[in-house]
């Protein structure tokens, strides 16, 4: 049976978790947006090496990462999940709230975000989910444009992300919300050389 969306219909998480198991997608304030079978394996090399690093320096910490495919329900307020309209799935989240954690994922703002940008998502990863997490209270959010060789980073100050800082992916980047967790750019060497 194919899988059929009713244009201009506002969705919800009730909708979201109503479709077959093989229909990847998120919800931004209602609106589905498809996403991709799969990444291409430079991007899932460099989102897992940045998972595996964040793991291994929060060992024994509170905070928790964690690594895409993950739900994330952003509710705009405390309504019930199943009005809950905006559900995405990071490439890779820490979270140190448990309070946040439940069977189905992350049910609140994570910490700290990163999406590794490919041609697909890149605008909606550098647009829409900006926004998103910075109205949602993302603490700090990291995108990686592996092709560029380029780190983009928002932190959140007084509700707004404001300008970005930028970054060469060389040496290694310190994670500013969590203390002791820095990413080492020279691990991703053989993934970043060419993700075409």
């Amino acid at each position: 049976m194919a899988f059929a969306l009713e244009k201009d219909k506002h969705y919800t998480y009730r909708d979201y978790l109503s479709w077959p198991d093989d229909v990847r997608c998120e919800l931004i304030d209602g609106v589905v947006y498809m996403m991709s079978p799969a990444p291409i394996l430079a991007h899932q090399d460099v989102a897992g090496e940045i998972f595996f690093q964040a793991k291994q320096a929060l060992r024994g910490k509170p905070c928790r990462a964690m690594i895409a495919p993950l739900d994330v329900r952003l509710p705009r307020h405390d309504e019930a999940d199943e009005n809950t309209d905006v559900v995405v799935q990071p490439d890779v989240l820490v979270v140190c709230d448990p309070n946040k954690l439940d069977r189905r994922g992350v049910r609140g703002a994570p910490d700290w975000v990163v999406e590794v940008l490919s041609p697909s998502s890149a605008s909606r990863d550098q647009i829409e989910k900006r926004r998103i997490y910075e109205r949602h209270g993302v603490l700090e959010y990291w995108l990686v444009h592996p092709t560029d060789r380029i780190l983009t980073v928002y932190q959140l100050q007084n509700g707004e992300y404001g300008k970005p800082d930028i970054f060469k992916l060389e040496g290694s980047t310190p994670v500013t919300v969590l203390p002791g967790v820095s990413i080492d750019w020279e691990a991703m060497t053989p993934y970043l050389i060419n993700e075409e």
